[in-house]
């Protein structure tokens, strides 16, 4: 493959071996962990249950919509926030409160696409500065407002080849990414968009996990990791860069690639 110079390859040991061990002894910080709909809040509770065990969080918060009061076991830090008739997250200014008074957010999913929601959403992500993972389908959620929000700093998008290009789509770029591309076009269109917007990209493209970052890109070939192409989007991996991230603040690109090899 042609060398780039702002692409690393994590193919043969880790590029940030030193992050994996900046774990605090104590418990830090507050993270919150959105999403559900009153049909299925799997996704946001197992992946409470996987950073609340693995990683020293000081406090982890379940924020559901309130359509789920009488179906979640009861456990702790859950949070509930009004909801729409179809039983998915309505505009709740405690939405964006709590956002702004945590350390980290981490959209997991379950969420349904609407029009009410999309825009709840949205407004929470735009109004806020604290960092934010959209992870599983909490993208498409946000898809028709993406324009609103691409521009947000600490913003952190885990979405197959697909769901970025329908984001690419909506939010009028001039490149088109195509799911045929061979890697080397994909990594100078990713390259650009990180130029252009400061978002921090995880996608997976030819067997390679793809961390794109203020025009910065390292790859890691799958079967280096504990991942396959279907456990990629478990929550496992949000947990993981969520967790690093917050050790390791100002360094998306770096702590985001430590974390895949973690």
């Amino acid at each position: 493959m042609e060398k780039l110079n702002y692409w690393q390859k994590q193919d043969k040991k880790p590029l940030f071996e030193n992050l994996s061990w900046n774990i605090p002894e104590q418990k830090t910080g507050t993270v919150n962990i959105i999403g559900g709909n009153s049909q299925s809040f799997v996704a946001p509770i197992k992946t409470a249950e996987f950073i609340s065990s693995n990683y020293p969080i000081s406090r982890t918060n379940v924020i559901l919509p309130d359509s789920l009061r009488n179906k979640v076991p009861p456990l702790p830090n859950i949070i509930m926030l009004e909801s729409t008739d179809s039983g998915s997250f309505a505009k709740d200014k405690d939405l964006e409160k709590i956002i702004e008074n945590a350390d980290f957010s981490i959209f997991a999913g379950d969420m349904s696409k609407n029009s009410i929601t999309t825009v709840a959403i949205s407004e929470a992500i735009k109004n806020t500065s604290t960092p934010i993972i959209l992870a599983r389908d909490s993208l498409g959620t946000v898809l028709p407002e993406a324009a609103s929000i691409i521009e947000r700093e600490n913003l952190f998008i885990m979405g197959s080849m697909l769901q970025l290009q329908k984001l690419l789509r909506a939010i009028y770029y001039p490149k088109m990414l195509l799911l045929s591309m061979p890697i080397l076009p994909a990594i100078e269109l990713l390259h650009k968009f990180t130029i252009s917007y400061p978002a921090t990209i995880i996608t997976f493209h030819e067997n390679q996990i793809i961390v794109a970052s203020n025009g910065k890109i390292i790859t890691t070939p799958i079967e280096k990791t504990s991942y396959t192409p279907l456990t990629l989007c478990d929550g496992t991996l949000a947990c993981k860069i969520a967790a690093f991230n917050l050790y390791n603040p100002n360094q998306s690109l770096e702590a985001t690639s430590a974390a895949i090899l973690s």
